[in-house]
Formats: C-alpha cells, structure tokens, sequence
C-alpha cells in the first residue's frame, strides 16, 4: 500500500513539472501541428532516455557535480545556445503545413521528434537541477520504502505524469491542424521559435551571474 501511495505522489510531483511552460512543451505543440498525436510520445522517449542517462550518472557517484555552481553555469551556457538555434531554425520554418503533414509519417521524422525530446531536455539547466535534488530525493526515498521496487514504482509514477500530460498536450495541438491554415501555423512557429530564443537567452544570463559569483569567491 505504501509502494502504491508513492507512486501516486511521484505522479503528482512528476505532473506538477510537466505542466510547467518550458522547451518540451513548446517543441510539442510546434510539432504536433505537423505529425499529429504521436508527436507527444515520441518527445517524452527522448526525454525518457536523457533522464535515464541522467540517472545512470547519478548513481555512479556523480550527483554532487550536476547540482555544482560551475555545472549549472556551463550548462546554461551551452543549453542557451542550444536553444536560441533551435529557435531561430523553428521561427525560420518556411515549410507549409500541408507538406509537413504529409511527411510526418516517415522515420526521418519521428527519429526528429526523439531527439527534440533529447535536446530539450539536457539544454534546459532546470532538468538537472530538478533531478539533483528533488528527483535524488524521491529516488532514495523510494529506495528506503521498498528498495528496488519503490526505485521502479518511482519512475513508473514520474514517466506516466510526462507522457499523460505531454499526449494530451499533443492530441489538442493536433486536432487544431484540421482547421489551421498556413499562415496561422506560420505564425504558431513564430511564437514557439521566439520563446525557445527568449528562454535560451534567460539560461544564458543566468548562466553568466552563476559565472561572476564563482569569480567573486576567487578574489
């Protein structure tokens, strides 16, 4: 019953992240236009995948370097990079809808869509700040409930939260693309592509503030 209980609050904890605006989801809503509802799925599998790189790391031994004030300033750094291209390539999209509708089904694409899940996440510094604390968190907590089952139970109810919400996310975007013309998807790129620009350049100057703080202690 315990096992069971902190799956259903890992679920919670997991969604309560989810839902948060962030590069996943506006990669989601960007692509669901073009690929439908699958789109969803396929992003959270690439997000799956760098999580559980992620976690394979941490249980090395190799939690303390990822919550590090010199990783998150060199994550940041490079992850606003990351992300202003992304979103520049996303704004700059010149393809019509009804083309990349018509292309959406070939593995190209769907290989595309794991790895933009792959990318928005380890270009987003809050994903390893997340799982260096809370998600190291409920990891041993899971550990001390019921060892490797209530590690298991943990990411089962984390991982369900990412996909239910990114699905849904994915199937309303979708359904939008019956009525969408070209120009209104045009313009939903604009958008997507100039918030994945915006939040690029706020992990870019967070990073640079974390960078004078660790010069301050060496003066």
């Amino acid at each position: 019953m315990e096992v069971i209980l902190f799956i259903a609050i890992s679920f919670a904890a997991g969604l309560s992240g989810a839902i948060v605006p962030g590069p996943m989801l506006t990669i989601t809503i960007s692509d669901s236009a073009k690929k439908g509802f699958i789109t969803g799925p396929l992003v959270v599998l690439g997000h799956l995948l760098a999580e559980i790189g992620l976690i394979i790391f941490m249980m090395a031994g190799f939690s303390w370097l990822i919550g590090s004030n010199t990783a998150t300033m060199i994550i940041g750094t490079l992850g606003g990079i990351m992300l202003v291209f992304m979103g520049y390539n996303t704004s700059k999209n010149t393809n019509n809808l009804l083309n990349d509708i018509s292309n959406s089904g070939t593995s190209i694409n769907r290989y595309r869509s794991v790895s933009k899940g792959l990318l928005t996440s380890i270009s987003n510094p809050y994903f390893f700040i997340w799982w260096a604390t809370i998600g190291w968190a409920f990891m041993f907590r899971g550990l001390e409930i019921a060892g490797f089952i209530g590690l298991i139970g943990f990411l089962m109810g984390h991982w369900s939260a990412d996909l239910s919400w990114y699905s849904m996310v994915s199937f309303f975007s979708s359904k939008g693309s019956k009525i969408m013309t070209d120009n209104h998807f045009k313009i939903i790129m604009k958008i997507c592509g100039a918030f994945l620009i915006i939040l690029g350049f706020y992990f870019l100057i967070n990073a640079q503030l974390h960078n004078l703080i660790l010069y301050s202690h060496y003066l």
